[in-house]
């Protein structure tokens, strides 16, 4: 399209002047309420408020509901293996298991509406959009897609029973004809480090654009210095763990010894 326009001749009018006016694009912005989650003793969990405009919109597609955003909140990777338990002689034990390369430790979805019904299921595994289209890639030897199907499906059952990984298909409001707000819950069971808020934009069911930022979360107090201790000085955490055990039982033999 562009280059037949700048092939016309001199004097010659573009024929179809909407072409011109999606040069721009729809844009979007967005802001969190906070740049760092502070965890503390007594974290219960938290909201994350993220704010949100839209720039150069059709303002008639956005009446009548053809725009929707998604936003989420992915937190540090790390390669993650689930193990599957059989019963052997009586006793459970770890029989299979699959390492999955990458995977968020924590993922938090909000959106205007379920993601199945913004956008195509290939265009949304694409994008790594919704807690059923994240890339779980294995490593190592796979006998059989059964296999891989049974694994991926058992990843996404334990991090939502454990609260990581959640959704909130109505958690995106828009307050008014550009502006929008959304809020995601953060377990109290969060991991520390740098988290990314990303936000993404679709038109009429098609991808148009994102946008992302960080937020960090870290540990202060005491759990902070736990923390620091075990991974900077394990042997001196070691040792210290040690004592404190020894220290612990004797002070209990004393307190319930019987005279």
């Amino acid at each position: 399209m562009i280059v037949a326009l700048l092939g016309a001749a001199p004097g010659v009018r573009a024929q179809n002047p909407l072409e011109l006016q999606i040069v721009g694009g729809e844009t979007l912005d967005i802001g969190t309420s906070t740049s760092e989650i502070a965890i503390t003793s007594d974290f219960t969990g938290a909201d994350l408020t993220i704010f949100g405009a839209l720039s150069n919109v059709d303002q008639l597609l956005l009446a009548i509901g053809q725009y929707d955003v998604v936003v989420t909140l992915e937190g540090p990777r790390d390669w993650t293996t689930v193990r599957r338990k059989e019963r052997l002689f009586g006793i459970w034990v770890n029989r299979a298991s699959m390492t999955f390369e990458q995977m968020p430790i924590s993922y938090s979805l909000a959106s205007t509406r379920p993601v199945e019904q913004i956008a195509a299921d290939q265009q949304l595994t694409s994008l790594g959009v919704g807690i059923d289209h994240l890339a779980l890639t294995p490593t190592g030897f796979i006998s059989t897609a059964a296999n891989l199907s049974e694994f991926r499906e058992a990843f996404r059952r334990l991090k939502q029973s454990d609260g990581l990984y959640q959704r909130d298909t109505g958690g995106v409001r828009f307050v008014s004809s550009s502006l929008f707000k959304a809020t995601l819950r953060l377990p109290a069971n969060i991991p520390d480090g740098v988290h990314t808020v990303k936000a993404y934009l679709f038109k009429s069911g098609q991808f148009v654009t994102e946008k992302e930022q960080p937020l960090r979360v870290i540990k202060t107090g005491l759990e902070e210095m736990i923390t620091q201790a075990a991974h900077e000085r394990p042997i001196f955490y070691g040792l210290f763990a040690v004592a404190l055990a020894l220290l612990t039982g004797w002070a209990a033999s004393l307190i319930f010894r019987k005279d």
